[in-house]
């Protein structure tokens, strides 16, 4: 019992940085599964899945009723990223635990370095109007689905840099998309580590409830905070993420 309300309170933690960011917890959550309860990189990733998969839906109802995601972007985003995720999570299953844990710091570590970049870019201003449509969400689509797919976290948080600094929206409309884009991503990828028994279902389902009470908090946050403000945060966070990553090698 005192264990369940253990991963609950880290499930809700979770779940507010999920809605904050537009990720679903899985970022953090993977990291804190491995230093926090020793669980290997796999497993770590698809018990971290439980929880994503109820968050990233939750999410992106939330985000939806406040600023209405377009469905002629977030169509092509999640077809592509659907099929790559897949073939993602079938790559990632076969691959031992310790490599597979050097490749994800590498892949935070990418992420780290191109947001750090971004804040020194010069941009255009930011619209909810995409400068790039189909065929490059398509490609947006595959390359987030894939990566999504082989680490566990959706994808959200390789296409939502990208949609801001690349295609030009703002951050509130790039974390709606990337939702869109994360919600088939994740479960498909659920049910693959799931089938290669990669996820401790009792631990992800009270990740999961405190991630459902959370996670509204964390959009509501979202769209209160200024556009630097919240890009500065999610870049932080990165690096937090880095940290705890290479504390666990």
């Amino acid at each position: 019992m005192i264990e369940w309300l253990l991963y609950i309170v880290l499930g809700a933690a979770l779940g507010t940085v999920g809605g904050l960011f537009g990720i679903g917890g899985g970022l953090i959550a993977i990291p804190a599964l491995g230093v926090l309860f020793g669980l290997d990189q796999q497993l770590a990733q698809g018990t971290a899945l439980v929880m994503v998969v109820p968050n990233v839906l939750l999410a992106l109802w939330r985000y939806n009723q406040r600023n209405r995601i377009e469905l002629r972007y977030a169509l092509p985003l999640s077809l592509c990223s659907l099929l790559f995720a897949w073939l993602g999570s079938i790559w990632a299953v076969g691959i031992d635990a310790h490599s597979m844990r050097l490749g994800f710091v590498g892949f935070l570590l990418a992420l780290v370095v191109w947001n750090l970049a971004r804040m020194f870019m010069r941009t255009a201003p930011a619209s909810s109007q995409l400068r790039y449509p189909w065929p490059w969400l398509g490609v947006l689509g595959c390359f987030a689905g894939t990566m999504g797919g082989l680490f566990g976290v959706g994808g959200a948080v390789v296409a939502t840099p990208v949609l801001t600094s690349v295609f030009g929206t703002t951050q509130v409309v790039a974390q709606g998309l990337s939702l869109a884009l994360a919600a088939p991503s994740t479960s498909v990828t659920l049910l693959t580590y799931g089938l290669h028994h990669s996820v401790d279902w009792q631990m992800g389902a009270a990740l999961a409830v405190g991630g459902l009470l959370s996670i509204s908090w964390g959009v509501k946050l979202a769209h209160a905070l200024p556009e630097r403000v919240l890009r500065m945060m999610f870049c932080g966070f990165l690096v937090v993420c880095a940290v705890l990553l290479a504390y666990e090698l």
